[in-house]
Formats: structure tokens, sequence, C-alpha cells
């Protein structure tokens, strides 16, 4: 099960950090990612990363702006997401695999066999 958490409403320019918990499974060689999906757009990957050497792969959307992290401590993954801007606001998901992901794979949400709840991401102008 996964567990999404941080959203909230923030002004442009703001930062948001969302958490990700997982239970009920470790995490072995899983890759975990974030997605995120707009009213009346379709769901576009966000942020992916690997559990046992940290590789990530970002969306060309958020370099720079958005940070995605794990602790494999406590099970949970992170996305810092700093100087957000309005077209950010979208349901976030996370995602997750048993698969040890390849880079050009990380963004195909095809590839995920367990999803959060989401959690809502505004940011106003």
């Amino acid at each position: 099960q996964l567990q999404a958490s941080g959203g909230g409403l923030v002004q442009a320019g703001g930062s948001l950090r969302l958490s990700c918990a997982a239970s009920g499974r470790t995490f072995s060689d899983y890759t975990m990612g974030w997605f995120r999906q707009a009213p009346g757009k379709e769901r576009e990957f966000v942020a992916a990363i690997r559990r046992t050497d940290a590789r990530t792969y970002s969306a060309d959307s958020v370099k720079g702006r958005f940070t995605i992290s794990r602790d494999n401590a406590k099970n949970t993954m992170y996305l810092l997401m700093n100087s957000l801007k309005p077209e950010d606001t979208a349901v976030y998901y996370c995602a997750t695999t048993r698969t040890r992901l390849i880079v050009s794979a990380m963004g195909h949400a095809g590839h995920y066999s367990y999803w959060g709840q989401g959690t809502q991401v505004t940011v106003s102008s």
C-alpha cells in the first residue's frame, strides 16, 4: 500500500514536499515514481528513483525545480517541489514497481504496478 501526503495550496514561487510511504512490502529492487494529472489532461510523469542506487530521472518540465529522494529505512519517497508554478497544479500520485527500471523506462506509467491514492497540489498565481 502506498500513502501519498504533503499536498496543499501554495502561491506561485513557493515550495511543497510530498511524501509517499510504502507499507506491507519491502522496497527490495523497487523503482518508485511520481506522476501527476491536471483536470482535463492526461496523467504525466514527474520523476522517478531507484531504491538500490538512487538513480533518478525527471521530466524536463520539472528539472531544476523538483528533487526526488528516498529513505529506504523509512520505506518512504519524497518529492521536494520548489519554484512552483500554476501549471504544476494537479493531483500527484506515487507509484512503485518490483522492477529495477532502466532510465528510459522510468517515465512510463505502464511499468508501475502499485499506485497511491493521490494528493492535491494547487498553485495560485
